[in-house]
């Protein structure tokens, strides 16, 4: 450790130059910016360099994650507009809800088999069921979510299009959204089995129902109120202060009555981007500060990397990847099958859905473990690790399989 220790505002501005330094190194190495921001995170991380301190990383620094995850949500939701959702046709949700759902269950289960084996511990019934099993189960949730501008990104800069691009921007579109509703109920499940004598039909599926209902009233309540507070807003430079106050006093009223942040403020998203007929104002005003966001946030998140438990999470990182790919492909072969998709949809699409990054990193990160700690640090750096293979990975598959189905061009 060094002698002294950053301030948060220090912290906050070696964050940003090294974030942005490694982003630009990894865009040079042919890589997306988030891996950069990532490894530069692992490198300041308190285990590794320790110039930031585990203090500023997990406390003092805790309110970027919540500013990100607000930011991150409205956007998801601003992609979902029901006129291209209406557009895109029933086989898009079809192919959604299958992929995410195995890519969820393949996760899960393989973690809840292998994980503790490959941890080399022996675990006690109750400890498995009270404090393994509702990490695992947030973990599978989060791997249903793909990294929309990863896709986008490689969509563009083969100047993609045909039937496989059009149903892979579709399904991009809704994933992250399911993704943020399966965390949702893995969160409550888990709370509800983490209290072994107080498990209940009600506390493991009406109450998580509840609490997500709630979150979605109270972030269209949100949202209307925004829609109509934003109209009279003349100025852009205005319009983003409007946003983001709307955003963070949102997500602060959920967190404070302990319903899902993350739904809410998806919610406005929605009701921004289907109410208001200039509603793309609102969502370029927050693209103007999204990457500098991005860039904190990911560093930060890299910085939670703990080289004490990597020798535990190495194995669960590849297992986690693993199922997560297994899932996504024999997901999306068996909706665009019942959904009767054409053949190079079933073919190449499950390629398409397997970066992850964002919405992943954000939502381990939020998940406060409601036992053993341990087992959770242990899981995020597996994530964590997962990200960077999976960013390693996945991005030439998205090429190779637009380049396959002949919807892409190289020049």
């Amino acid at each position: 450790m060094p002698e002294f220790e950053l301030t948060t505002i220090t912290a906050l501005g070696v964050l940003f130059l090294c974030g942005y330094l490694a982003g630009k190194g990894a865009k040079w190495l042919k890589f997306p910016r988030v891996t950069g921001y990532i490894v530069a995170g692992i490198l300041l991380s308190p285990s590794l360099t320790g110039l930031l301190s585990a203090e500023l990383v997990t406390e003092r620094l805790a309110i970027v994650t919540d500013l990100a995850l607000a930011v991150i949500a409205f956007a998801i939701g601003g992609s979902l507009k029901l006129s291209k959702l209406r557009h895109l046709g029933k086989s898009i949700v079809w192919i959604n809800f299958s992929q995410a759902f195995c890519a969820c269950l393949f996760t899960f289960g393989l973690l809840a088999v292998l994980g503790p084996w490959l941890m080399g511990i022996s675990f006690g019934r109750e400890f498995f069921i009270r404090d393994y099993l509702p990490v695992a189960m947030i973990v599978g949730a989060i791997s249903a979510a793909t990294a929309p501008a990863a896709v986008l990104a490689i969509v563009h800069e083969y100047r993609a299009r045909g039937p496989l691009t059009t149903t892979l921007l579709g399904v991009v579109a809704l994933d992250d959204a399911t993704a943020i509703i399966l965390f949702a109920f893995a969160g409550s499940l888990g709370a509800a089995a983490s209290e072994l004598e107080a498990f209940s039909f009600y506390r493991g599926l009406v109450l998580p129902g509840f609490m997500i209902l709630v979150a979605v009233l109270w972030g269209a309540l949100c949202g209307f109120l925004l829609v109509a507070l934003t109209r009279v807003v003349k100025k852009k430079e205005s319009l983003l202060v409007v946003i983001l106050g709307g955003l963070l006093l949102c997500s602060g009223i959920a967190e404070q009555f302990r319903f899902s942040a993350l739904l809410a403020t998806m919610t406005v998203g929605f009701c921004s981007a289907n109410r208001l007929r200039d509603g793309e104002n609102l969502f370029r005003a927050i693209e103007s500060i999204e990457e500098p966001i991005f860039a904190l946030f990911f560093t930060l998140a890299g910085a939670h990397f703990d080289l004490q438990v990597i020798k535990l999470a190495g194995p669960l990182a590849v297992l986690i990847v693993l199922a997560r790919f297994s899932g996504k492909l024999i997901g999306t072969k068996l909706g665009a099958g019942l959904a009767g998709a054409p053949q190079v949809v079933r073919k190449y699409l499950g390629y398409g859905l397997l970066p992850k990054a964002g919405v992943t990193v954000g939502l381990i990160l939020m998940a406060r473990p409601h036992g053993n700690s341990q087992v959770y640090e242990v899981m995020l750096n597996a994530v964590l690790a997962s990200v960077i293979i999976n960013e390693l990975i996945a991005p030439p598959l998205v090429k190779y399989a637009l380049l396959r189905a002949g919807e892409g061009t190289e020049d």
